[in-house]
């Protein structure tokens, strides 16, 4: 029997082609293939190799970046049957369905199309996420990592992969080059792909937030990610119709206390908008607090005068941009009802 002979009782032509090159030896076993068989197989001269422990690769010659990565989650996922768990797709053959596995670090992050990410196969390991309370111990080229509470993946060329966030979390993790941190979240930022606040939050809970090249990554991550938030907030004036504001500008009352500063403001109709662009640290939550009591002063002393305060988030800015341009244009609307507002100073910033 060669390594090209059916399997049986079971075939394989139900599944993608890459999942019929790599199989777990439970797999095997329920396809017909004897221990015997196999380890006959897997000799130094055969026809196929252990890829991983309990993970088979069934040709010679080294594994495509393709074979490892399923290699990898075949190693890691937890498999409820014997044989091969698959999930129906619309189209196509069917994928298997990795349980308490997911793709992260690096290795995710070159799939999500990161150009500051090595190619696959140029990574000595793949970091694989599972369970805390998983038996699985790091091997070959796979590096287990645990987390009390498992994200919902992200699906990526077929396969589950650890959202972004995440992903970058636990690439920084293992990275001492302060350039190469900084590269990875500005471009997590500038194409989209999350927002500054969520990558914060990772890297908080994994308690990087003590390692100085990592600080001076987010201070440059927080200020690209106001850069990005405050064009969108421009082309959304453009885009739906609203009357040109006065841009980041200082508000005082004529001969009296500075008021605050605010990314955009209607004085006719006494409508100021302000991005809330903080990234808030587990760490420094003192600070936080303090911020935000600031912020809230500021606005209620604003509102007091009858200037009206809309607060945006960068979120709110790219996923609900409609939403926000009808909130600006309800209260510019709505400032002929309201009593005329104090006179204030207007300053550029």
């Amino acid at each position: 029997m060669t390594h090209n002979t059916p399997l049986s009782p079971r075939p394989l032509r139900h599944l993608s082609e890459v999942h019929r090159r790599v199989l777990s030896t439970a797999q095997l076993r329920s396809h017909g293939v004897t221990t015997a068989e196999l380890n006959d197989r897997c000799r130094a001269d055969g026809p196929w190799q252990l890829l991983l422990p309990n993970v088979v690769l069934l040709h010679p010659g080294p594994p495509t970046s393709e074979e490892r990565l399923h290699g990898a989650l075949l190693y890691a996922a937890r498999e409820s049957t014997p044989g091969v768990p698959v999930q129906p797709t619309a189209e196509g053959p069917h994928r298997p369905f990795y349980a308490e596995a997911m793709i992260t670090g690096l290795a995710a992050l070159t799939l999500y199309g990161f150009s500051s990410t090595p190619p696959l196969l140029a990574l000595e390991r793949i970091d694989v996420l599972v369970p805390r309370l998983r038996r699985l111990r790091s091997t070959g080229y796979v590096r287990v990592l645990r987390t009390p509470s498992l994200p919902t993946p992200r699906t990526v060329t077929g396969l589950p992969v650890a959202p972004v966030p995440r992903a970058l979390a636990d690439a920084v993790a293992e990275l001492t080059d302060a350039q190469a941190v900084r590269r990875l979240l500005t471009e997590a930022v500038r194409a989209g792909l999350c927002e500054p606040a969520a990558v914060v939050k990772e890297l908080t809970l994994a308690k990087l937030l003590n390692h100085p090249h990592v600080v001076d990554a987010v201070d440059a991550l927080l200020a690209e990610g106001r850069s990005i938030a405050e064009d969108r907030l421009y082309r959304m004036v453009t885009e739906y119709g609203l009357p040109d504001p006065v841009w980041n500008v200082d508000l005082r009352l004529p001969g009296g206390p500075h008021l605050g500063g605010v990314d955009a403001y209607w004085p006719d109709q006494a409508v100021a908008v302000e991005l809330d662009t903080r990234a808030p640290r587990h760490d420094q939550r003192e600070d936080e607090d303090e911020v935000w009591s600031e912020y809230a002063r500021k606005r209620e002393h604003l509102e007091r005068l009858g200037i009206t305060v809309v607060h945006i988030t960068p979120k709110k800015l790219g996923d609900a941009t409609d939403q926000q341009a009808a909130v600006i244009r309800t209260a510019l609307m709505a400032s002929g009802d309201r009593d005329p507002a104090a006179y204030v100073v207007v300053l550029p910033r």
